[in-house]
């Protein structure tokens, strides 16, 4: 049976849905090192993937993303392992689904940005940054995703190149969310504003943010968002757990779980459909989204683990 509709499904169900935390800050914790490529534990070190999807749905998310955000032939170049994109993806995409079971949750293929400027910015050109995209996307399918979630995007340019690339490899629902800073806008200069009505005009319905600079402009990224969505538009935030701070030599984030939770309700009101948390988040932060979440809200009758 095809997984196409699940998300869609799910948004005409449920008031919102419950997204997972940080996998890097996750990861690190459990020992990766700094500067090692995330994907490669999902063929060297499976277990502790395994282990970080299954917090997040004990925790209560409802939707999990693979790790594989850095997972382009482009980001895996660096630590010259371009040539096992596919398997890394795959991999991932496999845990993913291994973690959720018969439980519901649905699995979102995380794609993330190439970290090259596309011609006339750089020297990658449109159609080279399509077809990696399309690879990355092509494994994912391979592996059991639910839908593609394109992240923590800068560029329009890149967005579009990121779309094609994924629509010539599949017909499963696609979600975009890009990253602002505190000016409220993308690196690359993009508004909250300009970037639903330029992804929207690609057919997306699922749009939104991540990232940023914590919970306070995700709100107010949400907010502008929110006030130009046509109709049929879903957003999407994902904000880190607050600021990072220098404690002892290792970095912390300033956002508390009930600080992430009181932040949820303020999304709800919004008008967000998909909330979840993004750099420096743990399970202990969703759980208390989860909590708030559902005092403000009632579970449906043979939907236990929806809002």
């Amino acid at each position: 049976m095809s997984r196409n509709p699940r998300i869609m499904e799910f948004l005409e169900e449920v008031p919102v849905i419950l997204g997972d935390g940080a996998m890097g800050t996750m990861l690190q914790r459990s020992g990766l090192a700094q500067g090692e490529a995330p994907e490669l534990w999902n063929v060297d070190h499976p277990e502790r993937v395994l282990a970080v999807h299954c917090a997040y749905i004990d925790a209560g998310s409802q939707l999990i993303e693979t790790n594989t955000f850095g997972g382009n032939r482009a980001r895996l170049a660096r630590h010259g392992l371009q040539g096992r994109a596919a398997e890394f993806n795959e991999a991932g995409a496999r845990l993913a689904r291994k973690a959720v079971g018969d439980s519901g949750v649905l699995v979102a293929g995380s794609i993330g940005p190439l970290g090259e400027f596309i011609e006339p910015l750089g020297t990658l050109t449109r159609a080279e940054a399509s077809e990696m995209f399309r690879l990355q996307a092509e494994a994912l399918v391979a592996g059991g995703v639910d839908f593609f979630l394109i992240e923590t995007m800068s560029d329009l340019s890149e967005v579009e190149a990121a779309v094609s690339g994924v629509r010539a490899a599949s017909g499963l629902p696609v979600a975009v969310t890009m990253t602002f800073d505190t000016n409220l806008h993308t690196m690359m200069g993009v508004s909250p504003s300009d970037a639903v009505t330029a992804i929207t005009g690609l057919g997306i319905c699922l749009v939104g943010a991540n990232c940023g600079n914590g919970p306070d402009e995700m709100e107010r990224v949400a907010a502008e968002m929110a006030e130009v969505s046509p109709p049929g538009t879903y957003l999407i935030a994902q904000s880190n757990a607050g600021l990072p701070q220098l404690r002892d030599g290792q970095i912390h984030y300033d956002a508390t779980p009930q600080a992430m939770a009181d932040h949820a309700l303020r999304l709800l009101d919004l008008g967000v459909r998909v909330i979840g948390a993004c750099c420096g988040s743990t399970p202990e932060h969703i759980k208390a989204m989860r909590d708030a979440l559902m005092l403000r809200t009632r579970p449906r009758p043979g939907n236990p683990r929806g809002f």
